[in-house]
């Protein structure tokens, strides 16, 4: 499917001030997400981690995660995050979240495509991405170009994040 001819999408970079519209997303998507894939307690845990106000801005100010936010009708549908890599070039999509009720209408298309624009303009070659291994989201980042790079278990709290890293090359 496709954008509607007659609805007008923008996305633009958020700020401080978006903190609460970023969470607003959060909450309406984090857990139709990932109830399939991981358990409710997990769930809970990564939220409370990724998504309390103070998290959010220190991902903004101390680590370097540019966000973007996608309006439809000047109302949030979604957003996503990227920050650069210590490896020369490469950058990470940390986040790219769409409402339930807006997905399958390629806004999520569009929000990569946007943070791939970014990441030239920055001068970036690589973009790359962690997807839990059961994640359905898996074929639309094939789809978007991204190739399964190597796998990656990563610990958070008492949990783990049981990974497939993908990778799409910038040209």
């Amino acid at each position: 499917m496709s954008v509607s001819a007659t609805a007008s999408v923008i996305i633009h970079p958020a700020t401080l001030a978006d903190i609460p519209t970023i969470i607003e997303l959060a909450e309406a998507t984090w857990e139709p997400t990932y109830r399939f894939i991981i358990s409710k307690e997990q769930i809970d845990y990564m939220y409370r981690v990724i998504y309390t106000p103070a998290s959010l801005e220190r991902q903004m100010t101390e680590q370097g995660h540019q966000f973007l936010l996608l309006l439809e009708d000047g109302q949030p549908g979604g957003f996503a995050s990227y920050s650069a890599k210590a490896e020369a070039g490469t950058y990470h999509l940390n986040k790219i979240y769409i409402l339930p009720s807006h997905q399958g209408r390629g806004f999520g298309q569009l929000l990569i495509r946007a943070v791939e624009e970014a990441v030239r303009q920055a001068g970036g070659l690589v973009l790359e991405l962690n997807v839990n291994r059961h994640n359905p989201a898996l074929a639309f980042y094939e789809r978007q170009g991204f190739q399964r790079h190597h796998e990656e278990d990563i610990p958070i709290g008492p949990y783990w994040m049981n990974d497939y890293v993908m990778r799409k090359e910038l040209r």
